[in-house]
């Protein structure tokens, strides 16, 4: 099977997971999304003659990996934050702080700079190639994302893709 077609089939069934109905007007914008995608991964540069193998099976498992750890740091976060919100003291102290991610592509700095946005307590305010701006609600959530264990696991997914 192509890529093409094995991303398009990953696509197709990651969309009726998610889903869950099966309606023709819901399979049918599944099936057109999927084919959306499919073809602006081609326009990107994402398939090509350097890019051999199962792209759609390798990516799938890597981001399959990384969302189960992100989803479980969300959980985290969020339980930390709830805690802070609840304290009568309320210890919030926002704090700003520049760090250098590791990763070398524009897709892998959007990876990180969006899972530290989606992680509650703390959001990128800025991106640049060699540096990120990150806010957080605790100088503790801010300093998390310094040399963290979430750039490390995005340079990781990063180097897959």
């Amino acid at each position: 099977m192509n890529p093409y077609a094995s991303l398009y089939v990953l696509l197709c069934l990651f969309w009726v997971l998610l889903s869950g109905y099966f309606t023709p007007f819901l399979l049918a914008a599944g099936a057109g999304s999927s084919l959306a995608v499919v073809w602006l991964s081609h326009r990107m540069g994402l398939f090509g003659p350097e890019r051999r193998g199962r792209p759609g099976l390798r990516w799938g498992l890597g981001l399959a990996t990384y969302w189960i750890w992100l989803l479980a740091e969300i959980a985290r976060s969020a339980w930390s934050v709830t805690r802070v919100i609840l304290d009568p003291r309320l210890p919030i102290s926002p704090t700003v702080v520049r760090i250098r991610p590791l990763q070398k592509t524009d897709l892998g700095l959007v990876i990180h700079a969006n899972s530290i946005t989606l992680t509650p307590g703390t959001i990128t305010i800025e991106v640049e190639p060699d540096h990120f701006v990150v806010h957080g609600i605790t100088r503790s959530s801010a300093a998390g994302v310094i040399d963290s264990e979430m750039d490390t696991r995005v340079a990781r997914l990063e180097a897959q893709l």
